[in-house]
């Protein structure tokens, strides 16, 4: 089972993808934490509608604010003034966060801009960043350029978040 960024998928196929996800990181016996701001939950929500996913996800944490952000996972005041809470930089010292305050060894943070308002010319409306730490490093960041509506950003958001969990799972093995 495959999922890429355009697929139209339909709430069905989110839940086969957490499941997937989960059976993967409970095959490796990983804990998974997400950090979510644009998405509010809809990534954990994904994962906990799988039943037994205790087994395989730890918690999340939902920091729609700035003192969120730097109050639960630690982001640095200077980085979220210095390059905003959308940015590359932020979701970093979220998922590394999301890690050190959690018994998770792999966190996905996301914080973007769904819409309808809050774009700006350098980051319109759909403009996601997504960070993929394992065990303390951060092994992937990611700038998406999502299109439609706030529930079709938060949406491909979701399916962005899982696949790279899932993809990192499946190619765990070949390290």
């Amino acid at each position: 089972m495959t999922f890429s960024d355009s697929d139209e998928i339909s709430e069905d196929g989110v839940f086969r993808l957490a499941a997937a996800t989960g059976t993967e990181l409970k095959r490796l016996g990983l804990l998974a934490v997400t950090a979510e701001s644009c998405t509010g939950g809809l990534i954990s929500a994904a994962f906990t509608a799988v039943p037994g996913s205790s087994e395989w996800f730890d918690r999340a944490f939902v920091t729609y604010s700035n003192a969120a952000k730097m109050e639960m996972l630690g982001v640095r005041e200077d980085t979220l003034r210095d390059h905003g809470a959308v940015s590359e930089e932020t979701v970093r010292e979220m998922s590394l966060g999301a890690l050190r305050h959690s018994r998770g060894d792999i966190a996905v943070a996301v914080s973007g801009i769904a819409g309808p308002g809050g774009g700006t010319p350098e980051k319109p409306v759909g403009t996601v960043y997504l960070s993929w730490a394992f065990r303390g490093e951060v092994f992937e960041t990611f700038r998406a350029a999502f299109s439609g509506d706030r529930e079709a950003v938060r949406k491909q958001t979701v399916i962005k978040a899982l696949s790279v969990i899932l993809e990192f799972c499946r190619n765990k093995d070949k390290k």
